[in-house]
């Protein structure tokens, strides 16, 4: 943890280890657990919504997709 103050100011900031957890095989694991090609495999990761995916077409029960 690091304390700071800028200036004059009287405020103290604090900064706290943030645990990033991913799913793994059905259960959440911590990533700092993992070696380091592990790490760097997340991290390389594309992510997307599928949201904004268009799949264009129609379902299979007929429906046109939005």
């Amino acid at each position: 943890m690091e304390e700071s103050t800028s200036g004059s100011e009287s405020k103290t900031k604090r900064r706290v280890l943030c645990e990033v957890y991913s799913r793994v095989v059905g259960y959440l694991r911590p990533i700092d657990g993992w070696n380091k090609a592990k790490q760097q495999e997340f991290l390389d990761r594309v992510t997307f919504d599928l949201n904004l995916v268009d799949f264009g077409g129609e379902t299979e029960d007929g429906r046109e997709l939005e």
